[in-house]
C-alpha cells in the first residue's frame, strides 16, 4: 500500500465457511471473540457442488457431531445420503449463525511487522488480530499431463464433476484411481450398467461390517478415533495416506474390486503413461490387491484380538479369501480398440495456499502446524486430514479441534486493539 489510510479490523478472520469454519466460529461466539467468516462461494459450497448424485457417507450417521448439531435422526448407524447430508449441513449452518460473509474471495493474507494480518479481499481490505484458514486441503483437482494428450472425442472430467452415468458420453468409462472416490464411482457406473476399466492404485481397503457389527464400532471402542497424530505409528505421515475404500450405499458394504472383476469390471495396475494409441499401465495389479487384502484381514484381525482381551460375546471371525485372481498383468490398452468413450480422474486433489503468505509451509506447499497451530503467532488451520486425530477432516472430530483453535484464539485476544487501524 502506497498511502497510509484506515480500514477496518477484526480480532479474528476465517477463512471459509465449511464446516470446520462455521465449528470454529461456534466456539468463538460462545467466548465472546468477535469474528467475521469470509466465504469464496456459499456456506458447504463443496458439499452442495462436487459430490455425484448416489453420494452417502462412509461412516455412520452416528459419527456426525458437529458442535451443538449432532445428528439426532432415526438411524444412527446408518448412512445419510446427499440430500440428507446438505439438510445436516444446512441445519449446523442455521443453528451457529456466523458472522458470514458468502460470495468474499480472500485474495491474500499476509503477516504485518507489528502484529496481526492483512487480509485482502474481493470486498477490500481489512486487518485481523488472528487468522484462521478453514478452507481445507483439497483445492486444485489432479489431472496428469497425459491427459492432454487423449483423442478429442474421449470426455475427460474430475472425480469433483460426475454427477452420474447418464452424463458420460457412450462407450467403455476408464476410471483412474481406487481411492474411496474413484472405488465408489467405478462401483456406481458398474451397477448403472456402464463397461467400467478401473486403473488400480494402492488405495488399502476395509471391511463394512465384521462380527456383528459397523467396523467404525469396533475401532471407536478400541480407541483408534482418540489416537493423536503424534502416537500414531506413521506420525505426520499419516497425513499422506490414502483413504480406505469402503461403501455406506444400499446400507453399508464392502467394496470389493475382485468381486467387480467376477461381473465383467476390468481391471488394471496403475496408469503411468500414454504412447499413441496405448495406454501403459503398471504390472502391478496382483500386488496391489494382495496388499488391499492384508489391510483388511489385519484390521479384522486386531478386532480379533480386541473382542478376546475383552471376553467379548460376538460371532465367529473369518479371513477373506480372494474370489478372483489376474491371470496375467495387463499394461497395455489401445484406446482404439477398447472403445473407451470418457475417462474419470480420481487421483485427488493437491493443497492451494498461494494466497496465504506467512513462512509455515513445507516442501510440497503443505503446512506445518501442531494441532492446527502454527509457528506464526495467530495464525491456524482447522478441518485438515489428520490435524489432530482421524475424525479431524470429518464430521467426527472437527468439533475438539474447533474448540482446542478456539481456545488458543481466546487467550491471545487483545480487546484494546481499536476497530480500525492504519496501515501504510
Amino acid at each position: 500500500m502506497t498511502a497510509s489510510k484506515l480500514i477496518p479490523h477484526h480480532s479474528v478472520v476465517i477463512v471459509g465457511g465449511g464446516q470446520a469454519g462455521l465449528s470454529v466460529s461456534h466456539f468463538l461466539q460462545a467466548q465472546g471473540v468477535e469474528h467475521q467468516v469470509f466465504e469464496k462461494h456459499r456456506a458447504m459450497h463443496v458439499w452442495h457442488t462436487q459430490r455425484w448424485d448416489n453420494f452417502c457417507l462412509v461412516t455412520p450417521n452416528w459419527q456426525c457431531a458437529l458442535p451443538g448439531h449432532a445428528y439426532s435422526g432415526p438411524e444412527p448407524h446408518g448412512f445419510m445420503k446427499k440430500d440428507e447430508i446438505l439438510r445436516y449441513l444446512d441445519g449446523f449452518r442455521q443453528a451457529v449463525q456466523a458472522p458470514l460473509r458468502e460470495g468474499v474471495a480472500v485474495e491474500s493474507v499476509q503477516p504485518l511487522a507489528d502484529g496481526g494480518f492483512l487480509v485482502r479481499s474481493s470486498e477490500g481490505d481489512c486487518v485481523a488480530q488472528q487468522v484462521v484458514v478453514a478452507s481445507g486441503g483439497y483445492h486444485q483437482p489432479v489431472i496428469p499431463r497425459l491427459a492432454e494428450r487423449l483423442p478429442a472425442h474421449i470426455a475427460q472430467i474430475h472425480s469433483a464433476q460426475y454427477r452420474n452415468a447418464a452424463q458420460l458420453p457412450a462407450g467403455k468409462v476408464l476410471v483412474v484411481g481406487s481411492g474411496q472416490s474413484g472405488a465408489q464411482i467405478a462401483e456406481d457406473l458398474h451397477l448403472a450398467g456402464r463397461e467400467v476399466v478401473l486403473a488400480v492404485g494402492d488405495a488399502p481397503r476395509c471391511a463394512r461390517f465384521y462380527r456383528g457389527r459397523d467396523v467404525v464400532d469396533w475401532l471407536a471402542d478400541m480407541g483408534y478415533y482418540e489416537m493423536p497424530v503424534g502416537q500414531h505409528p506413521l506420525r505426520e505421515g499419516v497425513r499422506d495416506n490414502t483413504n480406505h475404500y469402503v461403501t455406506g450405499r444400499d446400507g453399508g458394504r464392502d467394496i470389493d474390486l475382485r468381486r467387480f472383476a467376477k461381473e465383467g469390471m476390468q481391471l488394471h495396475g496403475a496408469l503411468q503413461a500414454l504412447d499413441g494409441d496405448t495406454l501403459r499401465f503398471a504390472p502391478r495389479l496382483r500386488e496391489v490387491l494382495d496388499q488391499a487384502d492384508r489391510i483388511y484381514n489385519g484390521i479384522n484381525a486386531s478386532i480379533d484380538k480386541y473382542i478376546a482381551a475383552q471376553a467379548i460375546d460376538a460371532p465367529p471371525g473369518s479371513v477373506y479369501e480372494p474370489v478372483w485372481q489376474p491371470h496375467e498383468e495387463r499394461e497395455a490398452l489401445s484406446l482404439q480398440d477398447s472403445g473407451i468413450g470418457s475417462v474419470i480422474w480420481c487421483i485427488g486433489f493437491a493443497p492451494d495456499f498461494r494466497w496465504l503468505d506467512a513462512p509455515v509451509f513445507n516442501g510440497r506447499g503443505q503446512p506445518v502446524h501442531e494441532r492446527g497451530v502454527t509457528r506464526v503467532p495467530g495464525l491456524y488451520f482447522i478441518g485438515l486430514p489428520w490435524l489432530h486425530t482421524w475424525g479431524s477432516g470429518r464430521f467426527s472430530g472437527v468439533a475438539r479441534d474447533a474448540a482446542f483453535v478456539a481456545e488458543c484464539i481466546a487467550r491471545h485476544i487483545n480487546p484494546a486493539v481499536q476497530r480500525e487501524r492504519r496501515v501504510a
